[in-house]
């Protein structure tokens, strides 16, 4: 889908505690830094329908197993992709799709790499009812 990239990530194994990539400024996706902040989600419960009309979102599960669903109203497109650990990579969201995740583990949580601060004009929530999609 236009506007959604999905970047694998390196996991390091050390004996000590495992080391896991997030970002660097060189990767594609890179639209700036605004701010970074953590997101729980628990099992079943679901977060959308959020559209940011400047943000760019980097989110990659650092807990558990989230499913976000992206859809683009104009080509009437979804997308779909579940990441966890197991499936480690950074899905990175372009301003101006819909957006919302699903927890798929008791408890899960997410880091959004966001490439401008947190501005509640720059949003639009729908209700998760209002984009007609078969969790």
């Amino acid at each position: 889908m236009d506007g959604v990239i999905l970047t694998p990530l390196k996991q390091i194994y050390n004996p000590k505690g495992d080391i896991f990539h997030a970002m660097k400024k060189s990767d594609e996706g890179f639209d700036g830094f605004g701010e970074a902040y953590f997101s729980t989600i628990y099992l079943n419960d679901i977060k959308g329908w959020k559209k940011h009309t400047q943000m760019t979102l980097n989110l990659v599960v650092v807990v558990g197993e989230i499913e976000f669903v992206v859809y683009d109203e104009i080509n009437k497109e979804f997308f779909s992709v579940k990441l966890s650990q197991k499936n480690y990579q950074r899905l990175t969201v372009k301003p101006n799709l819909w957006m919302a995740f699903k927890g798929l583990s008791e408890s899960s949580m997410l880091l959004n790499i966001a490439s401008i601060e947190h501005n509640p004009d720059e949003a639009i929530n729908l209700d998760i009812n209002e984009i007609n999609y078969e969790w």
